[in-house]
């Protein structure tokens, strides 16, 4: 008999690739924080931050960085932006332009401080480098230096990468006018290497000289191999898109090796994160879910789960809807299960507490405790949940409490009516028979499943025509509707004399002036 291999986990397989060229390495990672970085820019960071930890788990001496690229340029007024406010401002760096809340220090601010938050709590832990910061010190005046000498080589690189010639003004600079502080509007038209300055044309009518020290940057594709070099950069991970043919990652090579003289780093490619139904997730149009908002209604081994369990070039599709509790409930099963261990180990898993309580109980059950941490715990040690940790099983049900809020869709929310509602009110002779009969043949520690039984049987014995109008008056007698939670599970949630109480009270014949109050939903 063959015993089973077990597949090298696709970290592992990255990290001995990286870890055979020997030596120290730093991991670099990044995003322009024009907008709410969202859970598809958390891909390149979750994968970067996996493979060091596999490297590292190799004896690699490794240095995991963030660059939060803050002084790129504002491109265009995104939709959630007051275009009174931002269209002037267009072509100027993110870090010199106003936060749109007015708390923080800049724009860029306004979007990097809640994303570095939520790295800490995913236990990602990274060496942040801001790209303004870079400038302004001279970090990248060589580079700079080397990026105007080298102008015609970089010019005939970029054509004969992507078959684009460049305009005879072109430059690898872009400095920053000091009358509109725009740097997408200027053109160089000298530069001293000995003064380290860069004399520039606006298109405002204005011209001058600025300092290679932060008076402008380096285009896209000549910063990112500038960087590489720079810092230096040995492996990075990066989006499907700068990897294609003639793509920033081809041209930055070939870069980062003629001008710069330094080797390119070791890709790790990724695919996007779509998010359901809206396609791959984008700032500019405004389709995004940020990760400290996901992080209110996930625990952070789930969305690290998310991106560990899949191979970098395979898509992952992300519904916050119902298919999020299916996310939760598998990242649980792993966790308590041998099956892929190496996945459950790089996402976190030893720090998770689990409960054994399924997410899609769970998000009915806090419905049912009206909100309550407490009444929930409750409801589930009485229906034989062994709730060892009450302070875990409380912190995931307030995850379930923000996921209703945030993101279930209608038909998943329902809330237990204290009093008989009117819906229950105006039912027929065949369902009060048929709710009378429930009442009388509910037994104490009856499982959900035994109860769903029940319905069907009692159904036929009442004369229902439809088994649906059955479960329909359970519906209507406890929650005010047509639909809710399965029926069998959702009676067994509940305190039993209180089910017993509200069925008897609409199978009565009649119900007028019957509006006492129900003694207490989950007690």
């Amino acid at each position: 008999m063959t015993a089973h291999v077990r597949e090298q986990h696709w970290a592992d397989e990255v990290a001995a690739q990286i870890a055979a060229q020997g030596g120290r390495h730093e991991i670099s990672t990044g995003i322009s924080p024009s907008g709410e970085i969202h859970i598809g820019n958390l891909r390149e960071v979750i994968t970067a931050d996996v493979v060091a930890r596999a490297l590292r788990e190799r004896g690699v001496e490794v240095v995991l960085d963030y660059v939060a690229d803050n002084f790129d340029p504002l491109r265009k007024v995104y939709p959630f932006l007051d275009r009174s406010v931002y269209e002037p401002l267009i072509g100027a760096p993110l870090s010199e332009i106003p936060c749109p809340c007015g708390r923080h220090p800049s724009y860029s601010a306004h979007y990097l401080e809640p994303f570095l938050d939520s790295l800490k709590v995913l236990r990602i832990d990274v060496k942040v480098i801001y790209a303004d910061q870079m400038y302004k010190s001279g970090f990248l005046v060589p580079q700079i230096v080397q990026a105007l000498e080298g102008r015609d080589a970089i010019a005939r690189i970029l054509q004969e990468c992507t078959g684009r010639q460049v305009e005879d003004d072109w430059s690898p600079f872009n400095p920053i006018c000091a009358t509109c502080r725009r740097m997408t509007e200027s053109q160089v038209r000298g530069f001293s290497a000995k003064d380290e300055t860069v004399d520039y044309a606006c298109r405002c009518g204005s011209s001058g000289t600025v300092s290679m020290r932060g008076g402008g940057k380096l285009t896209w594709r000549v910063d990112w191999p500038a960087r590489w070099a720079r810092i230096p950069v040995s492996v990075e991970p990066f989006g499907k898109d700068h990897a294609t043919r003639g793509g920033s990652y081809d041209t930055g090579a070939r870069i980062c090796r003629e001008v710069f003289q330094a080797p390119p780093p070791f890709p790790v490619t990724y695919e996007w994160i779509a998010f359901k139904g809206m396609g791959d997730m984008s700032k500019s149009k405004g389709n995004v879910l940020s990760v400290h908002r996901m992080l209110e209604v996930v625990p952070p081994e789930v969305l690290r789960y998310l991106v560990v369990k899949t191979r970098p070039m395979r898509s992952i599709s992300f519904d916050p809807g119902l298919p999020l509790l299916a996310l939760v409930d598998e990242f649980d099963d792993a966790a308590s299960s041998a099956r892929d261990p190496r996945a459950m180990t790089l996402s976190g898993a030893d720090q998770f507490k689990p409960i054994g309580v399924p997410f899609r109980h769970l998000v009915n059950v806090v419905q049912m405790a009206d909100f309550d941490l407490d009444q929930a715990v409750v409801i589930l040690k009485r229906n034989g949940y062994a709730i060892v940790d009450e302070a875990a099983a409380k912190e995931r049900a307030g995850y379930a409490i923000r996921w209703i809020r945030e993101f279930a869709p209608e038909e998943a929310k329902f809330s237990v009516q204290r009093t008989l509602p009117e819906a229950a009110r105006d039912l027929g002779a065949g369902e009060r028979e048929f709710l009378r009969r429930l009442a009388d043949r509910l037994a104490p520690g009856q499982s959900g499943e035994e109860i769903h039984a029940l319905v069907y049987d009692l159904a036929k014995e009442a004369g229902l025509e439809k088994t649906t109008t059955a479960f329909e008056s359970i519906y209507r007698v406890f929650l005010g509707r047509t639909r809710g939670p399965r029926a069998g599970w959702f009676l067994a949630f509940l305190d039993r004399p209180f089910v017993l109480a509200r069925l008897r009270e609409a199978a009565a014949a009649s119900v007028a002036g019957t509006a006492g109050k129900a003694p207490g939903v989950g007690a």
